[in-house]
């Protein structure tokens, strides 16, 4: 017998896939149910509807990356082993899980108001915590351009939904030394 923790974990994955191959409001509880092997309304004793799953994915995603990446910079020995930390985090991360990228970038707005706040406000706490370590490799800079610079790494990074043609260590050495070069 499935662990109810084991079978929400399941259900977030399963209903990422869903969701990146045809959209939130192309998929239906029963959908993900059936992805899972249980009836539509056995979903509802894991989550209170299809819009908690999506807040529970990505608001969960979102505290990952930035747990992961503070982690990573409070055990760097500088700006620039930080910095390589931070990529290589986000890297691993997007060749994972494609699925929530593609999910984040188009169905965001499909999130509830709190979700989205909450989802919103952690994301901008990793990307100053991007900026921040790239205002310490490169002294002078703002924080809005270290903020731009965060972004546009982001953008080549998460490419990977649509870029992924290598087989993934190949793809993350590319990413990874593009991502670094681009910082430098």
């Amino acid at each position: 017998m499935d662990r109810p923790v084991e079978r929400r974990q399941q259900i977030l994955d399963v209903a990422a896939g869903l969701f990146a191959q045809r959209g939130f409001h192309g998929v239906s509880v029963g959908d993900i149910g059936k992805a899972v092997g249980v009836s539509g309304p056995a979903l509802y004793k894991h989550f209170d509807s299809k819009d908690a799953v999506l807040a529970e994915m990505l608001v969960a995603i979102s505290e990952r990356l930035l747990v992961e990446g503070q982690e990573r910079v409070a055990h760097a020995e500088g700006p620039d082993d930080a910095l390589a930390a931070l990529v290589d985090w986000h890297v691993t991360f997007a060749l994972a899980q494609p699925a929530l990228i593609v999910v984040q970038d188009r169905d965001w707005q499909s999130l509830p108001a709190e979700a989205r706040e909450r989802v919103r406000l952690l994301q901008r706490e990793y990307v100053d915590l991007w900026a921040t370590q790239l205002q310490r490799r490169h002294p002078g800079i703002d924080l809005d351009r270290g903020r731009a610079m965060a972004h546009a790494t982001f953008g080549l990074i998460n490419s990977t939904p649509h870029s992924s043609l290598l087989p993934p260590e190949d793809m993350h050495e590319l990413l990874s030394a593009m991502a670094l070069r681009s910082l430098s």
